[in-house]
């Protein structure tokens, strides 16, 4: 997998009060992946932009919200998230991550 193409599957780390402990608790991470990745692919992006040894991967397709402004009506993308579980010893900083 080329170097253009690890940036396209992780898009974003996922960072919040739920994901923070996961990362304590679990050792998981999240990130937001591209609908077409699979978990192979998402393994390998991890595994070499991080420079970590992945365990498992666990994927989620999260529906779109629908939202309203003023009179009109909306709907929010859906998204595809992607818990990330590393192995003993192995962490990465999502803070200073550059995806």
């Amino acid at each position: 997998m080329n170097e253009a193409k690890l940036y396209e599957v992780i898009r974003a780390p996922r960072v919040s009060e739920k994901t923070a402990r996961l990362q304590e608790v679990s050792n998981q991470y999240a990130f937001e992946v591209a609908k077409d990745a699979t978990k192979a692919d998402i393994k390998a992006a991890v595994e070499k932009l991080f420079d970590v040894q992945v365990q498992a991967v666990n994927v989620v397709n999260v529906k779109g919200k629908n939202k309203s402004f003023r009179f009109r009506t909306g709907r929010r993308g859906d998204w595809r998230k992607a818990y990330v579980t590393l192995a003993e010893g192995q962490a990465i900083d999502v803070m200073t991550a550059k995806v």
